[in-house]
């Protein structure tokens, strides 16, 4: 969990607004934190619920069924990974030294500890295609086929 020195006023949208003593004002009584240890969260909080994880499951194979453990673990898995990549973007807003999380600090999170890029969101240039060296063998095959 992230203290309070790391959060940044844009979570405020998606977790709940911060006061100074790092608690979270939340929209209900009875909401929870995954990070408290209790593994309890609030459907409110939670970006993935289990209806959604069947649906996410049906559209790939309508025929498969996913046991209660493997949806919580999918579940805590999701929650992990939204939760760690707002922290690495909160410290990489604070690196730059700004008051607030830009579409870029999520993106190059995402880019240098995932290889994972989201296009549409940020910079709409175009990004470098890296061509992949040919081998000598592969060249070899290639004069084959040409040969015959």
């Amino acid at each position: 969990m992230a203290s309070p020195s790391q959060s940044s006023p844009a979570l405020g949208a998606a977790t709940g607004a911060s006061n100074s003593t790092g608690n979270t004002k939340g929209s209900g009584a009875g909401s929870t934190s995954s990070a408290a240890g209790s593994g309890a969260t609030d459907s409110a909080t939670q970006l993935l619920t289990k209806p959604r994880l069947q649906e996410l499951v049906r559209e790939i194979d309508p025929t498969e069924q996913l046991d209660e453990e493997v949806e919580e673990l999918l579940l805590q898995i999701a929650d992990d990974f939204v939760e760690n990549t707002v922290n690495a973007a909160c410290l990489l807003a604070k690196h730059r030294k700004v008051p607030k999380v830009e579409v870029r600090d999520v993106q190059l999170h995402l880019e240098r500890n995932w290889n994972m890029w989201i296009p549409g969101f940020g910079t709409d240039e175009l990004r470098p295609y890296k061509r992949a060296t040919v081998t000598e063998a592969h060249k070899q095959r290639l004069a084959l086929i040409r040969k015959a």
